[in-house]
């Protein structure tokens, strides 16, 4: 579930951005009282995310707008599919269009192509995770996206967990030394994952106590031997050049997550129209 006290903080945020002192262009065309409705349409195949977010847009323009939803979040649409429409003033459907759709677009995008990944891992009983590879002040909205799409969220940010990444260990000494500083000031029901790069590494990790073991761009053939190493005594979370092409070949490693940037940070927009009718 979203907050809606976040949406909209966002939403709010966003239409001050793209209104300014007004949206010249409709009060110029339009007297303010002019009646009609739009519906969102579907230009192609997709999950769809966001409908909530898309009607708060119009709503906080004219709390009067009426928002009817022809179908629910997580579900998959074909072209032409009416997702939404709004009736009420023509002003406020015009003046917040373009925000509203803008985010519905994105999150639709979002969940399509994690419900992709999620179809191509199938049966391998693998994670499919994010990452924090989101778009500053819209990570709510991103992962729940993610997670519509059929995937799972990793951090939300840096005071969900522990992860260790090359930096860390590179500031504190070595794999070992990490883990040691971060036993010694974290609370027991913490738990610490690393970021490895090689089996050397992942050795490493497993002596000095790891909980979760992050393989990071490595090969096929590093990640089975890993798993093997391994053996189960720590769940692995595979990262690194992860695509559509690859993503069943690396599940089939037997590594028990899969984290993908490129979910929150390369989707491309869902192709949805606002389509406008006087009346």
């Amino acid at each position: 579930m979203l907050n809606r006290e976040a949406v909209r903080r966002i939403l709010k945020s966003a239409l001050r951005e793209d209104l300014g002192p007004g949206d010249i262009t409709t009060e110029s065309i339009l007297t303010g009282e002019e009646l009609g409705r739009a519906q969102a349409v579907a230009k192609g195949e997709m999950i769809v995310a966001g409908l909530p977010v898309f009607g708060e847009a119009f709503g906080l323009l004219d709390e009067k707008i009426n928002i009817a939803e022809f179908c629910k979040d997580g579900d998959r649409l074909r072209p032409q599919y009416i997702l939404a429409e709004c009736r009420g003033r023509l002003g406020a459907i015009l003046s917040a269009e373009r925000v509203a759709l803008n985010l519905l677009q994105r999150l639709s995008g979002i969940a399509t192509l994690t419900g992709r990944f999620v179809e191509a891992t199938a049966g391998t009983g693998v994670r499919i995770l994010d990452t924090r590879k989101t778009i500053p002040g819209l990570r709510i909205l991103d992962k729940y996206a993610v997670r519509v799409g059929g995937g799972f969220n990793h951090r939300f940010g840096l005071a969900d967990g522990i992860l260790i990444k090359e930096n860390h260990i590179a500031a504190a000494g070595g794999i070992a030394q990490a883990i040691t500083r971060v036993r010694r000031s974290a609370h027991h029901l913490l738990k610490i994952e690393i970021e490895t790069a090689n089996l050397t590494e992942v050795k490493e990790a497993l002596a000095a106590g790891a909980d979760v073991i992050m393989l990071d761009n490595m090969s096929l053939a590093e990640m089975k031997e890993a798993v093997a190493l391994v053996a189960g005594r720590v769940p692995l979370e595979a990262s690194g050049n992860v695509t559509l092409a690859n993503v069943r070949r690396i599940a089939e490693c037997g590594v028990d997550m899969i984290s993908v940037g490129a979910l929150t940070h390369s989707a491309p927009a869902a192709d949805i129209s606002l389509l406008v009718t006087t009346g």
